[in-house]
C-alpha cells in the first residue's frame, strides 16, 4: 500500500530488524509519527541513526523541520531527541495514558539546514 508522502527507515543487524522510523512528509515539515529500538539493543546509536535518516529523507523532500511527539516521562528517548537537537515547541496535556494517570506529550522539533542540496 502506498499513501503519499509517508516513508520509513529499517534498522537491521545480520538481516534481523532492530528498530524502526515512520514519518510524513506535510509540505516544509516532516513529522515523525513512530520510532522504536528493541530493549536489547538500545543506547547503541541506532535511534540516533534512524533520526539522522529520517532528517536525512525530509530534506530531500525539502523540509524545514522535523517535528515529533514524546511522553513527558521517556527521559531515554527525550535525551535522545535533545542530542539530535531537538528543542520544545509544545505540549499535549494529559495526552498519553499511563496505569498511574495521564501524562503529557512534549512536541519537539529541529530546523534543518536551508541551505541547496549538492547531487
Amino acid at each position: 500500500m502506498h499513501i503519499s508522502g509517508f516513508f520509513g527507515r529499517v534498522a537491521c543487524v545480520q538481516d534481523d530488524p532492530i528498530g524502526f522510523a515512520l514519518a510524513i512528509a506535510l509540505g516544509i515539515e516532516t513529522e515523525v509519527v513512530s520510532i522504536g529500538v528493541l530493549p536489547d539493543h538500545r543506547r547503541r546509536g541506532t535511534g540516533f541513526a534512524l533520526l539522522d535518516a529520517v532528517c536525512a529523507e525530509a530534506r530531500l523532500r525539502r523540509a524545514h523541520r522535523v517535528v515529533l511527539e514524546v511522553a513527558l516521562d521517556n527521559e531515554a528517548a527525550r535525551a535522545l531527541y535533545a542530542r539530535r537537537g531537538f528543542t520544545f515547541v509544545g505540549r499535549r496535556r494529559n495526552y498519553y495514558s499511563r496505569a498511574e494517570g495521564l501524562v503529557d506529550a512534549l512536541i519537539l522539533a529541529v530546523q534543518l539546514p536551508t541551505f541547496p542540496l549538492a547531487f
